[in-house]
């Protein structure tokens, strides 16, 4: 019998629009708070409105959580912190089916404000809507060193050089603030991950770049940013670029990397390949459902590198809010 009964498991992700007609309420979702100019979310809309205004965000966590039901043994729920399934409606479904403690995978590989303890604040804000006999949840690890995250990332990175074996690799995650990487391991984890995978894969060549900033230009964020790198490489040059900082593909994926970018490459006679995301491959699907045996108390802890397993519980202080600037 595990220490914690367990009786359900909640996917929470970002969520994102399915239709033209849900973006600008999503983007004010998203945007909620924030000192974001309404000129600058409508530039982000249009990226939305280029495909349709749907984000393949929620099909994969669709289709991950299909492949995952055949792993675990526990019911599955999905919720999402700006669109429907909103974590506070998929919680209140969870009460009335009987769940009283749940674990949580959340779609975030790294950790920071936005990547992790926001999500437990959007839960617990939640609960606290939903009152007495909300189902508590506990979110799972971290799992940026985890031994099947980095064979996937290795996969997804082999399958791109098979179109350009010489490239140059680019990893690439979104820009946080300074602010935020300061006060979390979000670059230390993007750092080891990175090296973890070129050392498997014996790489000469890789960088980490950063994209999809969206802050005002006072404030500085985690650089360099991915156009500038691509401006500056040779014309006629090879690139891989592998965005190991999201686990699906949404909009920073479609639009950022295979519009963007590959608008620059073109521009510069750059070859370009860009890797797949983790997604629903066989081991990430086999990694989530180990993080859950592991937390049920059914197998040890794995990790690879230098920094060991990531704690359980974060502590009280991990990942604060970072501190807007002023104008």
């Amino acid at each position: 019998m595990p220490i914690h009964p367990y009786d359900a498991v909640l996917v929470l992700s970002f969520g994102g629009p399915e239709k033209r007609e849900d973006v600008i309420p999503f983007l004010e979702n998203v945007l909620r708070g924030r000192n974001v100019p309404r000129e600058r979310m409508l530039e982000v809309a249009e990226h939305y409105y280029h495909f349709d205004g749907r984000s393949p965000i929620n099909q994969q966590n669709r289709e991950l959580i299909a492949k995952l039901k055949n792993e675990i043994g526990l019911p599955i729920y999905w919720g999402t912190r700006n669109w429907n399934p909103f974590v506070v409606d998929t919680l209140r479904q969870m009460q009335a089916d009987g769940v009283r403690h749940a674990l949580a995978f959340v779609t975030s590989t790294f950790s920071s404000y936005s990547g992790c303890r926001q999500y437990r604040e959007d839960v617990e804000r939640a609960r606290a809507e939903i009152g007495d006999g909300a189902p508590e949840v506990d979110k799972l690890r971290s799992f940026y060193n985890h031994p099947l995250f980095i064979e996937v990332m290795v996969d997804r990175v082999l399958e791109a050089l098979a179109q350009y074996p010489k490239a140059e690799v680019l990893f690439t995650a979104h820009s946080v603030p300074l602010s935020m990487a300061d006060c979390s391991d979000y670059g230390k984890q993007l750092h080891e991950a990175c090296r973890l995978v070129a050392e498997k894969l014996d790489l000469a060549g890789w960088r980490l770049v950063y994209q999809s900033r969206s802050g005002p230009a006072m404030q500085p964020w985690l650089e360099p940013d991915i156009g500038e790198v691509l401006r500056e490489m040779e014309t006629g040059a090879e690139v891989v670029i592998v965005p190991i900082g999201f686990v699906s593909d949404h909009m920073e994926v479609l639009y950022d990397l295979d519009t963007e970018a590959l608008q620059i490459c073109d521009e510069r006679g750059i070859r370009m390949a860009r890797a797949g995301t983790a997604g629903t491959h066989p081991k990430f699907i086999a990694m989530i459902a180990e993080l859950i045996r592991e937390r049920l108390g059914q197998c040890g802890k794995r990790a690879i590198g230098s920094f060991g397993p990531n704690h359980d519980v974060c502590p009280a202080n991990c990942c604060p809010a970072p501190q807007r600037p002023s104008r």
